[in-house]
């Protein structure tokens, strides 16, 4: 058993992984939103932007400063991202990847399928009607409007492993997608996920979309005592409401 998202979805994947301009290729970097208070701005400038759409402001920006885009490199590239706040945040990563799997399966878009219970009042839901991705934070994803729980037993790619809850130590929120299943004889044996996350080691430059599998050893038993390759993310997980999840409808 190998089942992976759809073609379209993990090109939009790639995409982000392998962020290119000119010659140069590097994983887009991580964007905190919370740290620098920009809510009211464009997407793409809220950590909420498409492969496309920072590739349009990437553009305009070495227009601006009169930059050919062949005299990148790939430090040079990651560089110009970070050093004007130019990033993917996790929730709206997922966002674009599930909305792309979502309408290449003939689902509808995304945002069709989500309940945006963090928007207030009137103009809060026109908001998350106009900009669905800017709205889409964790806890839309883990609302139980949105998602259900499953066990390890159901799991396919497209579901969301979210971490929610303080881990003690200022963490933010994070979720996790599922791109890749490998199992044998109907039972899942490695989970492969993708994520935007910083940590503390990454420094300015070294944040950004990056992947990680889950070795399951026994799918009945919890998430939690799997084998993790990333020590970070399962030391947070342990410290989290840990969910594996699938979006309703």
């Amino acid at each position: 058993m190998n089942k992976t998202l759809s073609a379209e979805a993990l090109l939009i994947l790639d995409h982000y992984l392998h962020f290119k301009v000119g010659t140069a290729t590097c994983s887009v970097p991580y964007f905190n939103n919370k740290t620098l208070g920009s809510r009211g701005a464009l997407a793409v400038h809220v950590g909420k932007g498409s492969p496309l759409g920072l590739s349009h402001e990437v553009r305009d920006l070495l227009f601006k400063k009169k930059v050919a885009p062949e005299s990148l490199n790939d430090d040079t590239l990651k560089k110009l991202l970070v050093e004007n706040n130019l990033g993917i945040d996790c929730s709206g990563f997922v966002y674009h990847i599930l909305n792309t799997e979502c309408i290449s399966t003939e689902k509808g878009p995304l945002k069709k399928r989500l309940t945006f219970t963090q928007a207030r009042g009137l103009f809060g839901k026109m908001n998350a009607a106009l900009h669905p991705a800017k709205n889409s934070g964790v806890l839309t994803f883990t609302d139980d409007v949105n998602s259900s729980i499953i066990p390890i037993t159901e799991v396919t790619p497209g579901d969301i492993i979210t971490l929610v809850g303080n881990s003690g130590e200022g963490e933010r929120d994070h979720i996790l997608v599922v791109h890749e299943v490998i199992g044998e004889n109907s039972k899942a044996k490695t989970l492969h996920y993708s994520h935007s996350v910083a940590y503390p080691e990454d420094g300015l430059y070294g944040t950004g979309v990056r992947q990680g599998n889950i070795e399951i050893s026994d799918p009945s038993a919890p998430l939690l005592t799997a084998h993790w390759s990333e020590q970070h993310i399962f030391n947070r997980a342990n410290k989290s409401k840990t969910e594996l999840r699938r979006l309703k409808r």
